[in-house]
């Protein structure tokens, strides 16, 4: 039997690392110091010209990190490279500042380092205000309640299409321990089609007036529609939760920005075709952030959402919800919304009434891996108690 006590440590945070560096007992100093070298990460940047790839690569290696490169990178007979770095955040930090000096490029890309890293080795510590609420990041995981007025949702289509009973399932989620209720007046199901704005708002509009007057948690709309946004906005909607991330109708991030209004961007594609995965929902999610940016929407009021079940098969929803902490990388709150979707159906063979386990563990794992802020759900009673025991055990 071994006479020491030793284990393996993984640190996802600065702040975990200084919380047990700090046990030691080293001096104020030391704890600085050591922190940003216990930490270590890599990075995959796409499309640089060789010169740019063959720099980062000398510089890692000069400081003690490392970095994978294409073959020909060296001789420029490759057009460009991708590259993964790999080091400590001690070994970025000194690599950031050469290359803060070099040609090509370099002085952007490592800024954009300085803020990624950032991103994805703090605790996030913003904060949204909307009109019925302000949501501090990172405190714990809001609850959003779905609230479908639709004759053809994939999972409760035709349930609360009925004023009376729309109202008392808003009412029940509230009771529950919802934080938000995102009421979606189209159906978006594989397959949907899709309604003229006249129809959605005629759908929408008395429910969230009722809502307005009898609940005191911020109410969203789920459209990608900026008439349909405009029209919710002006009876008091607080939040605009758009499935296709400002591409389908860009004039919705003018309208949000218009009545400060946060705005949700999720994922979505037409097809399922890509090359590589996580690189392209990200690319996506960049493009979609600037459209909202350029349209008058600040930082503080941006959400993304990964989009699990859109543009996706099975395949690749596991694998986007093996990579959620990439998602950090963007620096912005995360709407996770897995409830009752194929991911969980697909898996475990069940219909969309048995699948409270199946989302459970998808809200377990996107609030472990620090990238579920905000989990969009059908059943609020258990996955409170879901977010809420998960948030003990990580925040």
């Amino acid at each position: 039997m071994s006479k020491f006590n030793t284990r393996v440590m993984q640190f996802a945070s600065l702040e975990d690392a200084k919380k047990e560096i700090a046990q030691i007992g080293p001096d104020e100093t030391g704890l600085a110091l050591m922190a940003v070298k216990s930490l270590h990460k890599v990075i995959k940047v796409q499309g640089l010209r060789p010169e740019a790839a063959t720099i980062i690569k000398q510089e890692l290696l000069a400081k003690g990190g490392d970095a994978v490169t294409t073959r020909g990178v060296l001789n420029c007979s490759a057009a460009s490279s991708d590259i993964l770095m790999m080091a400590t955040l001690k070994q970025y930090k000194e690599v950031v500042k050469k290359l803060k000096m070099q040609p090509f490029g370099l002085k952007g890309l490592a800024e954009e380092i300085e803020t990624i890293l950032a991103n994805t080795t703090r605790e996030m510590k913003k904060e949204t205000v909307c009109k019925r609420g302000t949501f501090h990041w990172g405190s714990r995981t809001y609850i959003m309640g779905i609230l479908n007025v639709t004759p053809d949702s994939f999972t409760d289509g035709g349930n609360f299409n009925d004023l009376d009973r729309a109202l008392f399932h808003a009412r029940e989620m509230v009771e529950q321990g919802a934080d938000i209720i995102d009421v979606g007046g189209e159906s978006t199901r594989p397959g949907y089609q899709r309604i003229s704005d006249q129809e959605e708002i005629e759908r929408i509009a008395p429910v969230l007036e009722a809502l307005i007057k009898e609940i005191n948690v911020p109410i969203s709309v789920d459209t990608y529609k900026s008439g349909v946004a405009k029209a919710a906005l002006e009876i008091g909607v607080d939040i605009i939760n758009d499935i296709w991330g400002c591409l389908d109708d860009p004039e919705i991030a003018k309208v949000a920005a218009e009545y400060n209004a946060p705005l949700i961007l999720m994922h979505n594609k037409h097809d399922t075709n890509y090359d590589s995965l996580m690189d392209e929902i990200l690319a996506s999610l960049r493009k979609s952030i600037a459209i909202a940016k350029e349209g008058g929407v600040p930082d503080q009021n941006i959400i993304i959402d990964p989009g699990i079940g859109f543009g996706k098969d099975l395949a690749q929803n596991i694998e986007t919800m093996r990579h959620l902490e990439e998602f950090r990388t963007l620096g912005y709150p995360v709407l996770l919304g897995t409830s009752r979707k194929s991911i969980v159906g697909k898996t475990l063979d069940l219909p969309t009434n048995e699948r409270v386990e199946g989302t459970a563990a998808t809200v377990t794992l996107g609030i472990a891996k620090g990238a579920a802020d905000i989990i969009r759900i059908h059943d609020v009673k258990e996955m409170v108690r879901v977010a809420r025991m998960t948030d003990a055990l990580v925040r």
